[in-house]
C-alpha cells in the first residue's frame, strides 16, 4: 500500500475529483489504481481565500515498491493499515463472570470485547435503557421532574449519549484501539465518515440508535445487562474483591470488578472511599456555557462564502492568566443546544448537545477555568465532589430549578440581564435570567473574564455583550482518580478502575479506548468462560 499525505482539493470537489488527484500524484492511469481508502480528512482554513480539504490516502497499485522509488515525494511513503490485536487469553479459570459497573463508553466497549472473546460479562447500569432514559430525560426537560437514577448522566450509554457525540481524542494510539472503536461504532450504524474525519461526531439522535445495537450484539455473544441496578456495596476478603451488593438487597459473587462508573456516580465514590479503595482528588475545571450565533462562528472560521458550503464550524480557544490558570473552551457543540444535565435533586449542572445535522441556530461551548485541590477547601479525595455540589446547589437555587443565564456584558458589569440581545438561547430545559456573576468564586470569576477578553484575538467579537452564558458547567471530568497500577489494577485484587469516572479518560473515545485496554488486561490473565458455567 502507498500512503499519500497532504493531498489538497477545493471544498467543492467530488469523489471522482479525489480519485483523479490520487492518480495524478502517483502518476498512474485510473485503471492502475486498484483501491483507495481515506485515512484522514480535515479542513485547512488558515487562508480564507484558499480553504481546502486535506486528505491522507492509502492507495493500492501494482508494483508499489517500484512506483514509490520513482516518485521521490516526501508526502508519499509505503504504508499499511494498522490492525488492532487482542491479546492471547490467559489460563487462569474464572469462577464467575467479570462484572462491569456502568454502561458508558468505557463499560460498553470493555463489555463488547470481553463478550466477543468469550468472557460472558455482566454489565450493571443504575439507569434505564435508551428508550426509558430518553423518555425520562424528555420529561425532565419539559416539566423539571428529575429521575435521579435515569437522566443525562445515568442510563444506557452514559453521559456521552446526550452530547454532541464527538469522537476526536488527543490520546496517542499506537495499538489501533482508536480505529477499532470507530469500526465498532460504524458496524452498529454510525456514519462511515467517522472513520476518517479529523473531528468526527455522531450526534445524540444517532447515538441513541447505535448504543442499543452494540448492547444487543453483546447479549448475542453471551454478555448480560441488568438495568436499574446500582452497586451499593462490595465485599473484600483478604485483599481481594469477592462480591458486590445490588440495590442494597442482593449479593452476587465475582472475582473481577471493572469500575466504569462515570464521573457523576457520587454515592458510589463515597461507598468506595468508605471501603478504603485507594483514590485521590484530582484537578478538573469549572465554568459556564457560552452561546454565539453559529453563523458568526462559521464566518469567522471559514469566511462568508465558504461558510455557506462547509458544515457548521467548530472552534477551540485557550488562554492562560497571569496567575497561571488555564481558561479554555471544552465540549464545543456546533449547531447545538445547552442542556440541563442535572442528576441530583436540588442541584443543577449544564452540558452541551448536538444532533447529527448540527442544525440549531447557535454554537455553544463550555468556557472553563482549571481548578486544583487547593481551590476545593476541605480534605480527602472527595473534596472536589463537595466543591461541585456547592456550585450546583447555588446554580439550582438562583434559577429555582431552571437553567440560570446572563448576558456576558451584564456578567462583567455584575447586573441582572433583562432580555436577550440579537439572538435567543437554544436550550433543552427551561431557562431564566439570574445573577451568574455571583456563582463562581472570585479568582475563577476573574479568570473567566480574562479568558473571554483574550479570545477575540482568535475569533473576532467572541466577547460580544450579548453572548449568552448558562451555568454551571461543573462535570468537565472526574474530580476523583481511583488509583491503579501499570496493569490497570487497584491495590484491591480483582478491581480494575476504568474510564472517565475513574480518572483515566476525557471523552467518548478515550473512555472507550480505556475500556478496550481494560478488557485486554483481564484477558491476559484469565481464560474465557464456558457459557454453560454462567
Amino acid at each position: 500500500m502507498i500512503e499519500i499525505r497532504q493531498l489538497k482539493l477545493p471544498i467543492t470537489h467530488g469523489s471522482q475529483d479525489l480519485k483523479e488527484k490520487v492518480c495524478k500524484v502517483l502518476k498512474i492511469k485510473g485503471e492502475q489504481l486498484l483501491s483507495m481508502e481515506i485515512l484522514r480528512q480535515s479542513i485547512d482554513a488558515r487562508k480564507k481565500q484558499e480553504i481546502s480539504y486535506v486528505y491522507t490516502i492509502l492507495a493500492e497499485t501494482a508494483k508499489e515498491e517500484n512506483l514509490y522509488k520513482k516518485l521521490n515525494n516526501k508526502n508519499i511513503s509505503l504504508g499499511e493499515k494498522k490492525e488492532y490485536l487482542f491479546p492471547i487469553p490467559g489460563s487462569k479459570k474464572l469462577s464467575s463472570s467479570p462484572v462491569i459497573v456502568g454502561s458508558g463508553p468505557a463499560g460498553l466497549f470493555c463489555g463488547y470485547m470481553l463478550a466477543k472473546m468469550g468472557y460472558c460479562p455482566l454489565i450493571l447500569e443504575r439507569g434505564g435503557n435508551i428508550q426509558e432514559r430518553t423518555r425520562d430525560v424528555s420529561l425532565f426537560w419539559k416539566t423539571g421532574t428529575l429521575n435521579p437514577e435515569s437522566n443525562v448522566s445515568f442510563g444506557e450509554g452514559g453521559a456521552g449519549t446526550f452530547s454532541d457525540g464527538k469522537l476526536n481524542t488527543l490520546v496517542k494510539d499506537k495499538s489501533g484501539r482508536n480505529r477499532k472503536v470507530l469500526e465498532i461504532f460504524i458496524e452498529h450504524g454510525a456514519p462511515k465518515e467517522i472513520a476518517y474525519e479529523a473531528k468526527p461526531h455522531i450526534g445524540t439522535d444517532r447515538l441513541s440508535q447505535v448504543i442499543p445495537a452494540i448492547r444487543k450484539d453483546i447479549e448475542s455473544m453471551g454478555g448480560r445487562f441488568l438495568f436499574h441496578t446500582c452497586m451499593t456495596d462490595i465485599r473484600i476478603e483478604k485483599g481481594k474483591v469477592t462480591g458486590l451488593c445490588l440495590n442494597h438487597d442482593m449479593w452476587i459473587d465475582t472475582e473481577i470488578l471493572i469500575l466504569a462508573i462515570g464521573h457523576s456516580a457520587r454515592d458510589t465514590f463515597q461507598m468506595l472511599f468508605e471501603k478504603k479503595i485507594p483514590m485521590e482528588s484530582k484537578a478538573f475545571a469549572v465554568g459556564l456555557r457560552a452561546e454565539h450565533p453559529q453563523e458568526i462562528i462559521s464566518i469567522s472560521q471559514y469566511g462568508k462564502e465558504a461558510s455557506k458550503i462547509l458544515p457548521p464550524a467548530p472552534y477551540k480557544v485557550t488562554s492562560n492568566t497571569p496567575e497561571g490558570r488555564g481558561v479554555y473552551s471544552f465540549c464545543m457543540c456546533p449547531g447545538g443546544y445547552v442542556v440541563n444535565a442535572s442528576s441530583e435533586k436540588g442541584k443543577l449542572a449544564v452540558n452541551g448537545m448536538s444532533y447529527y445535522k448540527r442544525d440549531s441556530k447557535n454554537a455553544n461551548s463550555a468556557i472553563i477555568v482549571s481548578v486544583t485541590p487547593k481551590d476545593f477547601g476541605g480534605e480527602g479525595p472527595l473534596a472536589g465532589i463537595a466543591f461541585q455540589r456547592k456550585l450546583e446547589k447555588t446554580a439550582y437555587e438562583m434559577g429555582k430549578g431552571k437553567i440560570p443565564q446572563q448576558l456576558y456584558g451584564d456578567f462583567k458589569k455584575k447586573r441582572l440581564s433583562a432580555s436577550y440581545g440579537e439572538f435567543s438561547s437554544c436550550t433543552k430545559g427551561d431557562a431564566v435570567f439570574a445573577p451568574l456573576h455571583t456563582l463562581l468564586p472570585g479568582e475563577i470569576y476573574n479568570s473567566f473574564i480574562e479568558g473571554m477578553e483574550s479570545f477575540p484575538e482568535k475569533i473576532p467579537d467572541f466577547n460580544r455583550e450579548d453572548v449568552i452564558l448558562s451555568g454551571v458547567e461543573s462535570r468537565t471530568s472526574s474530580p476523583v482518580r481511583i488509583l491503579r497500577d501499570e496493569k490497570l489494577k487497584s491495590d484491591v485484587n480483582g478491581i480494575y478502575p476504568c474510564g472517565e469516572g475513574a480518572g483515566y479518560a476525557g471523552g467518548i473515545m478515550s473512555a472507550a479506548m480505556d475500556g478496550l485496554k481494560t478488557a485486554e488486561e483481564v484477558a491476559r490473565n484469565y481464560a474465557p468462560i464456558e457459557k454453560d458455567e454462567t
